[in-house]
């Protein structure tokens, strides 16, 4: 029976089994500097808590979209001898603001999900919105829906019959602003917690503090772009009346 403590020994083949990755993708990550070196016991490497947490990490940078190289210079920030709490933290601090995941469905299947049978305008106005995108299914229709929750928001978009420049536009301009803010919404948190706890040198003390405060900041965030927005709109109302 496996032990869970920190100092726990795997073989590289309980490591893999542990992680859900292959043997020869262990062998890849260790290559190319992903992963410390195993500690030797004669000629067996045995790995570690702090193994395991590194795989997790690196399966959720893969999950955000990063490159191998991103995913190379990422961990080139964190100490080697990093423990697996502190990596398990970085996994927190990239955690994502919502658990909706993209889904491929047919046509058939996006039919069934918005209730009616939808027409090639709606469906090209869903596209445009990038509610939807194209898929490359062989021998049918297949889309890629980007966020499952976003489907009843899209069709009720639809059912408005705007202009499709019009959904570009409004499109462009929310990604722009949001991007934009997400930015500099994250530096901000870098520059008055992060780097601080990192210059501290990763006090043990303050880790527990640091993932708390990102997970809270997540909701509170979200209320005050809603709120800030909708008091926007209002100021802009009453200067255009």
């Amino acid at each position: 029976m496996l032990r869970t403590a920190d100092d726990e020994e795997l073989t590289i083949d309980e490591l893999a089994s542990r992680s859900g990755v292959t043997v020869r993708t262990v062998r890849f990550y260790a290559s190319r500097g992903l992963l410390p070196p195993p500690r030797l016991r004669g000629r067996v490497g045995l790995y570690g808590a702090d193994h395991l947490a590194r795989l997790d990490l690196i399966r959720e940078l893969q999950n955000l979209g990063f490159t191998l190289n991103a995913i190379e210079r990422h961990l080139e920030r964190i100490p080697e001898d990093a423990p697996p709490e502190e990596l398990a933290l970085q996994r927190a601090l990239l955690a994502p603001w919502t658990s909706d995941q993209a889904e491929r469905i047919d046509r058939h299947e996006l039919d069934r999900r918005a209730g009616r049978t939808l027409s090639d305008q709606e469906l090209e106005q869903l596209l445009t919105l990038g509610v939807l995108e194209r898929g490359t299914g062989e021998g049918t229709e297949e889309f890629l829906l980007t966020n499952t929750s976003m489907l009843n928001v899209g069709l009720r978009i639809t059912e408005l019959e705007l202009p499709s420049d019009m959904l570009l536009r409004a499109k462009d301009i929310v990604e722009q602003h949001t991007a934009q803010m997400a930015g500099e919404l994250r530096e901000l948190f870098a520059a008055n917690v992060l780097r601080p706890y990192v210059e501290r040198g990763r006090p043990e003390a303050e880790r527990e503090r640091v993932r708390a405060t990102a997970d809270q900041l997540r909701p509170l965030t979200i209320q005050v772009l809603v709120n800030g927005f909708q008091r926007a709109v209002n100021e802009v109302i009453r200067n255009h009346t």
